[in-house]
């Protein structure tokens, strides 16, 4: 079976491109064993040299590349051309920060292990794995390659299979600033072929951001052959807004936070938790900014919510909001599938949220917002742990024994207050729960692929 590129936006085929051929996947992980062995014996230094040029390769195509994702995924073109150069800059980060984070700490004392020294450093692992998604086809893929390579990692990609042009850019990217040939290698390849790729004695480690049941998969395939794995997967974060705060300013946020990336971003806002004497206030302001929303063209720098990616997806969406609407949820805005093509969903916001709705505990990809009414902190923390996901949250409130409190109880892999979460290359990322585990960016995401050894002289 071949690799399609379907707009998302007319529906129309726009590249088909074949799969590699058990040959030459062979080929390729060959290829990159042997760029690992190489990469083995560089300096930080002269992987930051190439790293560095690179990102500027990387930059300098900014904007056809970003037309590029806007055709594969449906994402608004301005969100494109920022995503490649949040990259670049990931790529100048660890470049830059890779020795550092990766010195390794000497005993103080070593009389106390009986030993004239002590110490500990990381050593790369060799051939890692990265099965990425398609949501943000260049920044999910970079903020695992930059890391790995400079760790003096090989790399090998799957890549989602809605966005090959992505991959195959991305197959050539770190040649470009120098490093060997295979150091970084996309295959392409099918869902089913993953578990062969793990089991290859070639691979030594493998990273995963997807949905729950591919991490599953992968995390048992890692572990029959006792491998490494990191998993960064669903989330259906919290968004808690208390009576202390700026109402106004919370529910414009919300909408940022919700709609991002067309809805489909797992560390989005997607259930807006809000203290009864504000209630009415946020969800009207909320409403009204998520109705007055521009859909349309995703190549049109007017518009804010572009179709989603695939029509499985926006299906998908549909039926959790109409199995809610079913049940007695309140449609605030939206609730539709627009007429025409393309496979938009109308930005909406639901409230009369119930248990038995699968809206509670699964997660909404797409421009799809759920608000609670709660009368405690209590409360507000309940509905935000109930789910099974824990990546990410927001809590909005000025009272500082309050943030205090929710930040020791969200369950959580981060907690952003009085903001919406957002990944930093500077802060570490990944989530608790069902939402996997590991974390990637900053020093944590760099030291996940190397084998931090210790050394005991005598």
């Amino acid at each position: 079976m071949s690799l399609v590129t379907v707009n998302p936006a007319n529906e129309s085929t726009e590249m088909v491109i074949d799969r590699h051929t058990p040959e030459e996947v062979e080929q390729r992980i060959a290829q990159t064993a042997q760029a690992a062995l190489e990469l083995r014996d560089t300096t930080f230094a002269q992987r930051a040299a190439w790293m560095h040029a690179a990102a500027d390769f990387l930059e300098q195509q900014a904007e056809e590349l970003g037309n590029l994702i806007t055709i594969e995924m449906g994402k608004p073109i301005h969100q494109s051309v920022a995503e490649v150069h949040k990259s670049a800059n990931a790529m100048r980060f660890y470049a830059d920060h890779a020795e550092e984070f990766l010195a390794g700490e000497q005993l103080e004392d070593p009389s106390k292990v009986n030993a004239s020294s002590a110490w500990t450093f990381y050593e790369p692992l060799g051939v890692v794995l990265a099965v990425m998604p398609w949501n943000y086809p260049i920044w999910q893929v970079v903020r695992f390659a930059a890391p790995a390579l400079m760790a003096g990692n090989a790399g090998l990609l799957k890549h989602a299979s809605n966005v090959p042009q992505a991959a195959l850019f991305l197959d050539t990217l770190f040649e470009h600033g120098g490093f060997p040939a295979g150091a970084f290698r996309a295959l392409l390849i099918g869902g089913g072929d993953v578990a062969q790729v793990i089991a290859d004695p070639r691979v030594k480690a493998v990273t995963l951001t997807g949905s729950e049941p591919a991490g599953r998969s992968v995390a048992s395939i890692a572990g029959d052959h006792i491998k490494k794995s990191v998993l960064e997967l669903g989330g259906s974060d919290p968004f808690i807004v208390m009576p202390s705060t700026d109402v106004q300013a919370a529910a414009s946020t919300a909408v940022l936070a919700r709609t991002n990336n067309n809805g489909q971003s797992c560390i989005a806002g997607k259930r807006f938790i809000v203290h009864a004497d504000i209630y009415d206030e946020f969800t009207a302001a909320f409403a009204e900014h998520m109705a007055n929303l521009k859909v349309g063209d995703p190549l049109d720098p007017e518009t804010q919510i572009g179709p989603l990616a695939t029509r499985d997806g926006r299906d998908d969406l549909a039926e959790l909001v109409d199995d809610a609407v079913h049940k007695g949820a309140e449609v605030l805005t939206g609730g539709y599938i627009p007429k025409g093509a393309g496979y938009f969903y109308a930005p909406t916001v639901l409230a009369g949220l119930t248990e038995d709705m699968r809206l509670v505990q699964e997660e909404a990809f797409g421009p799809v917002a759920t608000v609670y009414k709660v009368d405690s902190a209590e409360e507000a923390l309940e509905i935000a742990n109930q789910t099974d996901f824990g990546l990410s949250s927001a809590v909005w409130t000025t009272n500082i024994e309050e943030q205090e409190w929710f930040l020791r109880n969200v369950e959580a892999g981060a907690v952003f207050i009085n903001g919406m979460t957002v990944s930093y290359q500077e802060l570490p990322f990944g989530g608790i729960k069902n939402s996997g585990y590991g974390r990637e960016l900053a020093a944590e995401g760099i030291r996940e692929f190397c084998n931090l050894k210790t050394v005991w002289r005598a």
